[in-house]
């Protein structure tokens, strides 16, 4: 699989650490070398994104994509979505919803909020890497994407 965007590097924003620990290993199954990192709820995402609280003094990478759950503490997915789209230097990073929801509200409510895909969780890791592989394809292989240093 060409990926033409290995620079772009990932944040994944979900609070279970096993799916976190599942998404790093479906991406490395399908030999996806790009840089992942994680926050643990919408809160640690704006902080990230916004240089503040635990990670005032860090290099954090600006990402090209952001893996994004609805369902997390503190600030949730749909709040934390309504403050990157309505920034306008982090509404350009692309947004992929990840959750267990398949609710049809939750769906149209994403892509109300600018949300770029909307995708259900898979139950099953073989599935996860499938789903993985597609989301490179696409985004890491055919599309053009934003550089924000």
């Amino acid at each position: 699989m060409k990926n033409t965007n290995k620079h772009i590097s990932i944040l994944m924003a979900d609070d279970d650490p096993d799916d976190r620990m599942l998404m790093q290993e479906a991406l490395a199954e399908n030999e996806i070398s790009n840089s992942i990192f994680f926050v643990e709820n919408g809160e640690e995402l704006l902080d990230y994104l916004n240089k503040k609280g635990k990670f005032k003094n860090q290099a954090c990478v600006t990402p090209g994509i952001i893996f994004l759950d609805l369902n997390m503490p503190k600030v949730d997915g749909r709040q934390a979505l309504r403050y990157l789209k309505a920034d306008p230097i982090l509404r350009k990073i692309p947004i992929i919803i990840l959750t267990t929801s398949r609710a049809e509200l939750d769906i149209l409510e994403s892509y109300d909020l600018g949300v770029n895909s909307f995708i259900s969780k898979p139950v099953r890791f073989d599935e996860l890497v499938e789903v993985t592989r597609e989301i490179s394809t696409y985004w890491f292989g055919t599309v053009s994407l934003p550089n924000l240093k």
